[in-house]
């Protein structure tokens, strides 16, 4: 029996703050809800839980960027969905105007409306935004850069890189042109009348012009007419004439597209070139200066094949009058001349280098991605490329631009675009909670330039018919970006899903492996409670053992 040291004592304390450590320990997970504290409770499962938390934070943040993308495609479907209205009134409109009952006063208050829509397609593509970014002028599309050509358009399947062509042969209009140098030529038309015995001779001299110092208005001012009048019904024959006068030589209507319009004779240069170009206006066709040095130009508006310029005269004479020469007029498989002139554009014609080309024509080193099955059709200068798997190319070449062109800086162009495709640009959301898992969107600009609206005129000739084309056209181009928002709609509703239940599944392995056991916990709280007291009933009976000690010395 030792007093000095107590060891019964000592093994029941001992145990007893082994209890105490195992009680506070078991208190804290019971508090906590966590089975892992510190490091020193699972040092690879507090690892692994990191890991996983960072994991389910992530993909939380993604689900919410997932969202975020819905509401874009949201902002942006709303909005093209005003635009889809606005395409179809117009070409409601167009139908309209297309009617023979309206007067051109009535197509141009038409026009006026139409005008409206088309500045508020545009104002409604510069100013959809998403917290501050816009929506639907472009800047959220893929990045593509080219020389001499505008209005790039690529679809998704186009991938990344460099493609090449060389226009041979660039978009035209229909034209004709007036002469530019003449030595002054007499036009003399006769009108016989037989019944009445009268007749009457009308003598025109057109002024004599020099290269480069050409002038409509001075043209018409300068050319002299004279009409005499013979009346054979009397007796006698009575003679008249007007003497020499200036102006118009002769009188007479032109059609210009389907557009009449009637000169009077002597007519100022002012006068007629206003009433061409008025004519011109209406009839779809565009005029030069009238001090051009090439000579006064008609033109088709439109370029290529599709593009027609026809003008009817009275007479040849009358034709010779207003400054075309015969030259410019048609002519019969007899020779014969006549008093039209049928003008047709031409179309572009390319050349596409594919991922076979190492050299051009020349020699010269090319690069291109256009594959071997890759094949162009022309809208006047608008020119689509297309292959196999959706693939898609749009632009809009520079006018005038081709192999042989001589540029603004005084070279000789070789026709060659290049164009450089790249995946800059477009909307990158994230996705997944890590690096790399992310989603493209493209949104496509859907101003009236991208979709060929912005010159539609239901004033002009063909007109209605024209702007019915084009916005039919322009229909079927915002239903395909809409379709394809829809797309990526669905696309981020399901991966949300997805990142929602892997979220959820994620946090069930994490709760097994740092979560709690609160019904095992508690059982082993109560086992350490009930040892505790245990121990604290047996250190003080073991603090009794010395005092027997007392009884020996008794």
């Amino acid at each position: 029996m030792r007093i000095n040291n107590n060891m019964s004592a000592v093994i029941t304390n001992n145990q007893l703050l082994g209890t105490e450590s195992s009680l506070s320990d078991v208190m804290e997970k019971l508090s906590s809800g966590f089975s892992i504290n510190h490091a020193s409770d699972n040092p690879s499962g507090i690892a692994i839980a990191g890991k996983m938390q960072a994991q389910i934070d992530g993909l939380g943040q993604a689900s919410t960027n997932g969202s975020d993308g819905i509401s874009v495609l949201q902002t942006a479907e709303g909005a093209l969905n005003e635009v889809t209205d606005m395409i179809q009134r117009m070409r409601e409109l167009s139908v309209q105007a297309a009617n023979g009952t309206n007067s051109d006063s009535e197509r141009e208050s038409i026009q006026k409306e139409i005008d409206s829509l088309l500045s508020e397609i545009d104002r409604v593509a510069q100013t959809t935004e998403f917290n501050t970014i816009n929506l639907l002028d472009g800047s959220l599309d893929c990045r593509t850069y080219a020389n001499n050509v505008t209005r790039i358009a690529t679809s998704n399947s186009v991938p990344s890189g460099i493609y090449q062509l060389r226009i041979t042969q660039a978009a035209l209009r229909a034209s004709t042109s007036t002469i530019t140098v003449s030595t002054g030529e007499k036009i003399v038309e006769n009108f016989d009348n037989t019944y009445a015995k009268v007749e009457t001779t009308t003598t025109v001299t057109t002024p004599a012009l020099t290269a480069g110092n050409f002038d409509y208005k001075k043209f018409i001012d300068g050319t002299k007419w004279e009409t005499v009048t013979r009346d054979y019904s009397g007796e006698t024959t009575e003679t008249t004439t007007t003497g020499e006068q200036s102006g118009l030589g002769i009188s007479g209507s032109i059609t210009i597209n389907g557009y009449p319009i009637t000169l009077a004779q002597g007519s100022s240069g002012e006068m007629v070139y206003g009433q061409l170009r008025a004519a011109c206006e209406k009839g779809g066709a565009i005029i030069s200066d009238y001090n051009a040095e090439e000579g006064l130009s008609i033109s088709s508006y439109k370029y290529g094949a599709q593009a027609d310029l026809k003008i009817e005269f009275t007479s040849v004479e009358f034709a010779k009058a207003l400054g075309f020469p015969e030259s410019a007029l048609d002519h019969d498989d007899a020779g014969n001349v006549l008093p039209t002139i049928n003008k047709q554009g031409t179309d572009a014609k390319l050349k596409l280098y594919t991922e076979t080309d190492t050299v051009d024509e020349n020699g010269n080193e090319v690069k291109s991605l256009f594959g071997t099955q890759a094949t162009y059709s022309t809208d006047g200068r608008h020119i689509t490329i297309r292959d196999t798997q959706g693939f898609e190319m749009s632009f809009l070449a520079d006018d005038g631009f081709m192999e042989g062109a001589t540029l603004a800086d005084g070279t000789v162009s070789d026709g060659m675009v290049t164009f450089n495709v790249t995946d800059i640009g477009s909307m990158t959301l994230q996705v997944g909670a890590n690096e790399g898992q992310q989603m493209k969107v493209r949104i496509a600009a859907v101003t009236t330039e991208f979709m060929y609206i912005d010159d539609v005129d239901v004033t002009r000739s063909n007109g209605p018919e024209d702007a019915m084309d084009a916005l039919g056209d322009a229909l079927s181009y915002v239903t395909s970006v809409r379709s394809q928002l829809g797309a990526y709609e669905n696309r981020l509703e399901h991966t949300t899903k997805s990142l929602d239940a892997t979220e959820e599944n994620m946090t069930s392995a994490i709760s097994r492996i740092e979560d709690a056991d609160m019904a095992t916990t508690m059982v082993e709280y109560t086992k350490l409670n009930v040892l505790e007291q245990a121990g604290v009933s047996a250190l003080a009976q073991a603090n009794e053992l010395p005092q027997l000690a007392l009884q020996l010395l008794q």
